[in-house]
């Protein structure tokens, strides 16, 4: 509704909006509305949008509640955090560095020592300059492959690979020898004791020094051992120690080593009972490894070596 005023010679135009009562609803009203006939109504949706719905809410979140199940029941502790096996990782790596290049620059120092040490020991006694031994490695295996069983075949399926079990990988360690020769025809495989008849006179002095110790970094760089971890055992003793020493084997889930917790605490094994002292040392370094414990171990090593404790 538009109305002109006219006055003092002055013209004003008043525009008054006025709303129409229309039909009655319920609690209100509504007033009715004429749709322009140009609006286009929606189409029906696509099967391109219905499945991005059903997408998003339904087989998105039973693939996320699924994988959250699946990662919080099956995946293993050390895989749950995330930092910590990378820095496990890291550690291994760091591990296999320093064996690899621990054992190239020992062999490069230790020169001198495998030129004049082969020479004494011939001129000492006969037999060999070096002498290598079977000895139980890391076992890598943690339970038996044949976990189905089959009836095809009677001895394709049941039965191991390994005809007997060692607990772990056997290999030949090298060593100066330090012993007589055929040292164990007569006695079989027993410990070496303190003033043992066997050890010859540069013998004795090898051991004290460690210096019989020294080829192993051949075995180092051929991956069988590392500088740092648990000494080897020969089988026939393994065989016999996990039985009487409770938690023997576990010292067998990493790589043996030429030096080691047990070592620098502890001398050569005499009997079971040394072997259960050097057992909880082995233990307490699986538990605790890190790259610096293997440092501190090294240099605690050489220490043994220049003051001779624990040789026998």
């Amino acid at each position: 509704m538009n109305k002109e005023f006219i006055g003092d010679g002055i013209e004003t135009k008043v525009n008054t909006s006025v709303a129409l009562s229309g039909s009655v609803m319920g609690y209100g009203r509504a007033i009715s509305i004429e749709i322009p006939e140009n609006i286009k109504y929606p189409r029906n949706e696509s099967f391109k949008s219905t499945l991005h719905f059903y997408y998003g809410e339904y087989i998105s979140g039973i693939f996320f509640i699924s994988a959250l199940l699946f990662y919080t029941m099956f995946v293993p502790s050390g895989v749950i955090n995330p930092l910590r096996c990378v820095f496990s990782m890291i550690d291994r790596c760091l591990k296999k560095t320093l064996d690899f290049c621990g054992a190239i620059l020992g062999i490069i120092l230790a020169l001198p020592i495998f030129i004049i040490v082969p020479i004494l020991i011939k001129l000492d006694s006969r037999g060999s300059m070096f002498y290598t031994q079977d000895r139980v490695g890391v076992n890598r295996r943690r339970r038996s492959r044949r976990i189905y069983r089959s009836e095809i075949g009677e001895n394709n399926r049941i039965r191991e690979r390994r005809r007997v079990d060692y607990l772990g990988r056997p290999f030949k360690v090298i060593k100066f020898r330090t012993m007589i020769e055929n040292a164990e025809k007569h006695c079989g495989p027993v410990w070496a004791t303190k003033n043992d008849t066997r050890v010859t006179r540069i013998g004795k002095f090898l051991r004290k020094m460690r210096l019989d110790e020294v080829p192993q970094l051949i075995n180092v760089l051929k991956g069988e051992m590392s500088l740092v971890g648990p000494r080897p055992e020969r089988p026939i003793f393994v065989q016999e120690l996990s039985t009487k020493v409770p938690n023997y084997a576990v010292r067998l889930r990493v790589k043996p080593g030429i030096t080691g917790l047990a070592q620098v605490n502890r001398g050569y094994d005499s009997s079971v009972d040394t072997v259960v002292e050097k057992v909880e040392h082995d233990i307490r370094y699986i538990r605790s490894w890190s790259i610096f414990s293997d440092l501190k171990i090294l240099a605690r090593t050489v220490l043994v070596v220049l003051t001779g404790r624990g040789a026998c």
